[in-house]
């Protein structure tokens, strides 16, 4: 049995003539009661959802590209082994406790995209925060020997700092996948 269409054929997206969006009941009024032009169609306010809670609560944190990261983690960590130099007498022990918190912001702040760079640049913005604390000497040779005993004695540090770091990433990845799965499942079409 042949079935007959009860709409006619479209050609293209929107009409044979490609006007645009079918109007709305509003603006096929013909005559009286101001039709709006059929060239545009009448807008048709729409309401945006809410946000959740949950997202208004929280403060929104900077996303850093991964070259963004390395630049804060290590301009801040530079200021503030300038600082420390200045302010407490080259203290590592002080310097080695304001990393920590350095490393846990590059790692929150970094892009969802650019997570694994965080545990890379927190060991290399240590580096560069620990020329101005470290016992750099009068010549290139000792300057060089105070940056591997300032390394060496501040390894603690250091691997605490990559480590916070480290653990940060992995918990914000591992949210990450969880979430994407429950979104793939959800949008699954069930059998």
């Amino acid at each position: 049995m042949e079935q007959h269409r009860t709409r006619p054929t479209q050609h293209g997206r929107y009409g044979p003539r490609g006007e645009g969006p079918p109007l709305p009941p509003q603006a096929r009024r013909a005559k009286g009661g101001g039709a709006a032009h059929p060239a545009r169609p009448a807008r048709v306010p729409q309401r945006r959802p809410a946000p959740p809670r949950a997202a208004a609560r929280r403060l929104p944190g900077p996303r850093l590209t991964g070259l963004g990261s390395g630049l804060f983690c290590g301009l801040v960590m530079l200021v503030l082994g300038l600082l420390t130099g200045a302010l407490f007498g080259s203290s590592p022990t002080v310097y080695g406790v304001l990393f920590l918190p350095v490393c846990a912001l590059t790692a929150l702040w970094a892009r969802d995209g650019d997570l694994l760079i965080a545990p890379v640049v927190v060991p290399i913005a240590f580096a560069v925060g620990l020329v101005p604390v470290a016992d750099l000497g009068s010549g290139t040779l000792e300057g060089l020997m105070g940056m591997v005993t300032g390394l060496a004695t501040q390894a603690g540090w250091l691997y605490g700092g990559t480590l916070t770091a480290g653990v940060i990433v992995l918990v914000r990845r591992v949210r990450r996948v969880r979430m994407a799965n429950r979104r793939a499942a959800r949008t699954r079409p069930r059998l």
